[in-house]
């Protein structure tokens, strides 16, 4: 018995010794990845681009520059703009324009124990964007993956597998049919406003028209993702914009330590409601497949039908090879994730479209006046057809202009995947490279020195004839090269539609209220709303 008691009493031992030993390694190999990640890796990296005359901050342990930056941030957001300026750069990118005018062009800044090389030349952008496959989307922050999904966060063959499949349902042909659905949105929030009108003194009334753009782009991806189901649609693109407010929130804060611990309960806010959307996607999409199977075609000519029939194109071509390889097509995780992708591509960014192209006719009636006479001329008190709003020139020069100023997604992020040659720099792999598209809008070396004023007849021409030098990469709204944005003719037609309505039915004049206040919020948004004064078109 007493020698039982000391063969267990001698295992305990060895199993406590094994587990000391076991947690000590574990401790020893974090302890080194950290070390790796937070320090060493990052001060070997400032070296390299500090030997090629590249300038910066000292690194500071695990945060970088991202105090400063949230700072900066804050104090500029806290406050509207003095007078209706388009010189956002100042507003929106305090700290990177701060870098730039301490350290000049050749400089870089800490987001986190990341290094970001800032890059202002279109050349350089244009380098950068046509290298795809070797300057990546990269290691996102993990929350973007919530608001970034699918296609956009993808990289190389992958990217391209979904490229290709994702790319139908944003032909012209295909965009043809869904002419009716951006009218039937457009023409409710019409309606809306009218009622709106009635209900005041008939003529003219102020209102808040931010969050009817908002609900009008929401209901209009509903309808061209979902088809028939697009009441459940908004209630997926409801939970997602509450996500993305969500996210937005905590986004630069991600690499400040312990951050996940103190904001936990946000995180699993985030992650739930992300369980929620899936089901509710997964749904449709089974019900969407059933149709196919029973029909033997896609009967609803909607973006996931489309999706659904090129996906399942893509396996039938593949097995009809005898392709061995079984990664072929889409799986429901990647559909589900291509659908919150229209979400995001489709929605948020076509609200902040018009409702800068709003606030700059509110302010320049001239040319609200200029665009309602072609469109006067071109439908009458017609509805809008595809072919009509494809030669709407003066209406195409005032969107073209408001994406100029006002770009929707104001700067593109890129990690060098290797040690890549950008201009005469050697730039080391793990450097982020920050590509402010806004700045780039607004650089008077581009454009001229009116470059931040609002002068649609610049785009006469077209876009390569737009700016000073005539370069065409200067003018980056939708991106650059084989990662140019799919849906970039969705989102003119959907806007072309959309002002030809209002214009159609009123004039409006920005409100005295109204407080201008360009914030970023994934994309650019007006922080305060957008109040104009509207009129019923006589």
């Amino acid at each position: 018995m007493e020698k039982e008691s000391a063969i267990r009493g001698m295992l305990e031992a060895t199993t406590l010794i094994v587990s000391i030993m076991v947690a000590m390694v574990m401790v020893s190999w974090v302890w080194t990845k950290m070390v790796k990640t937070l320090w060493l890796n990052p001060k070997r990296l400032e070296r390299v681009l500090r030997e090629q005359g590249l300038q910066a901050n000292p690194y500071k342990f695990w945060v970088g520059d991202l105090k400063e930056i949230m700072k900066m941030q804050e104090e500029t957001s806290s406050k509207p703009m003095i007078s209706l300026s388009h010189d956002l750069c100042p507003r929106l990118f305090p700290f990177p324009l701060h870098m730039l005018h301490k350290y000049g062009k050749n400089s870089f800044l800490w987001y986190g124990p990341t290094p970001r090389l800032i890059i202002t030349s279109p050349e350089l952008f244009k380098d950068v964007l046509n290298k795809s496959y070797n300057f990546t989307k990269g290691r996102l922050n993990p929350l973007m993956n919530y608001v970034a999904p699918g296609i956009v966060r993808y990289d190389g063959d992958k990217w391209a597998k979904h490229r290709k499949i994702i790319s139908p349902p944003f032909a012209l042909d295909k965009l043809k049919t869904m002419t009716e659905t951006f009218f039937q949105s457009c023409n409710d929030m019409i309606r809306e406003w009218e009622k709106m009108l009635s209900s005041s003194n008939g003529t003219w009334c102020e209102m808040d028209v931010w969050p009817s753009l908002k609900n009008m782009t929401q209901d209009v991806i509903s309808r061209a993702a979902f088809g028939s189901s697009f009441e459940e649609g908004k209630q997926i693109f409801h939970l997602l914009s509450d996500q993305s407010q969500l996210v937005v929130k905590h986004l630069q804060r991600y690499h400040i330590p312990f951050w996940s611990f103190v904001h936990g309960k946000d995180l699993w806010k985030i992650k739930e409601i992300d369980r929620i959307v899936t089901d509710l996607v997964k749904r449709i999409i089974k019900k969407e497949e059933k149709a196919m199977k029973e029909e033997g075609e896609v009967i609803k000519k909607d973006l996931l039908g489309i999706l659904l029939e090129s996906n399942q194109k893509e396996i039938d071509q593949v097995q009809g090879n005898h392709n061995i390889n079984k990664n072929v097509g889409l799986s429901m995780n990647e559909v589900i994730d291509e659908c919150k992708f229209f979400y995001f591509g489709g929605q948020a960014t076509i609200a902040s479209l018009l409702a800068f192209t709003m606030v700059l006719l509110g302010k320049h009636t001239d040319w609200q006046a200029r665009a309602r006479e072609e469109v006067l001329q071109a439908f009458v008190d017609q509805k809008p057809n595809f072919d009509g709003l494809s030669h709407l020139k003066i209406v195409t020069m005032i969107l073209y202009e408001v994406l100029r100023l006002y770009p929707p997604v104001a700067w593109q992020d890129r990690l060098a995947a290797k040690d890549m040659k950008l201009g005469d720099l050697l730039v080391p792999a793990g450097v982020q490279i920050f590509m402010p598209t806004l700045m780039l809008h607004h650089d008077e070396d581009l454009w001229g020195s009116d470059a931040k004023e609002f002068k649609p007849e610049r785009f006469s021409e077209g876009i390569s004839k737009a700016g000073k030098g005539n370069s065409p990469a200067a003018f980056l709204p939708f991106g650059w090269g084989a990662r140019t944005c799919m849906g970039k003719n969705f989102s003119l037609l959907e806007a072309k539609m959309a002002l030809s309505l209002i214009l159609q039915n009123f004039w409006f004049e920005l409100s005295p209220s109204y407080c201008h206040a360009p914030i970023i919020q994934l994309t650019l948004q007006p922080q305060h709303g957008l109040h104009l004064i509207l009129h019923k078109l006589e």
